[in-house]
């Protein structure tokens, strides 16, 4: 079975080329065998996502504009790992509370992955929700988040929409493959 294996290999330079509102782009020097070679990436802080499921084979899913891609996109409710000391769970937790007005009596970890690991270091994880409640929250959405729209989609639904490329959302896409691989 493969397995990815973490590797640690001599960092000769780090340089800051640009500094984001959430990510920066760095450019490290490191080494490799016998050479020196150099990789520009966006450094990321991470994020989690929330694939909550209730007793009838539902998904909870937002609808948010994504500016970069032009479209609004039907996702799983996702954050950024953005506050200090907050663990993945807790920032699963708050994300989902945020997002949908839901919190989940169970919350577990469904699967880990690297966005695009050839031009950023962010990695997401995701958590299977269960056990839902409708509860109340102050957070106030803004931007995108204002006018996000939130709905119960029936699993087969969202999973033939993922697997026809009508749903794009790298998180959705593999939180909803990860959970068929579960349920079958």
């Amino acid at each position: 079975m493969p397995k990815d294996q973490l590797v640690e290999h001599e960092i000769v330079s780090t340089e800051l080329v640009f500094k984001g509102r959430i990510w920066n782009v760095v450019s490290e020097a490191f080494r490799y065998s016998d050479e020196i070679l150099v990789r520009d990436f966006v450094r990321h802080p991470g994020a989690v996502a929330v694939i909550a499921l209730n007793s009838s084979n539902e998904i909870l899913m937002v609808r948010q504009y994504r500016h970069p891609v032009r479209k609004l996109l039907w996702e799983i409710p996702a954050g950024l790992l953005d506050i200090s000391g907050e663990s993945l769970e807790q920032a699963a937790r708050r994300e989902l509370r945020e997002e949908t007005s839901f919190d989940a009596r169970s919350l577990e970890h469904l699967i880990t992955f690297h966005t695009s690991p050839g031009g950023n270091d962010e990695t997401i994880t995701v958590f299977l929700a269960t056990d839902l409640e409708s509860v109340n929250h102050d957070f106030v959405a803004e931007g995108e988040e204002s006018d996000m729209l939130v709905e119960w989609v029936p699993f087969d639904r969202a999973l033939a929409s993922v697997l026809a490329s009508e749903t794009q959302n790298p998180s959705t896409v593999v939180a909803v493959l990860a959970l068929a691989q579960r349920l079958k």
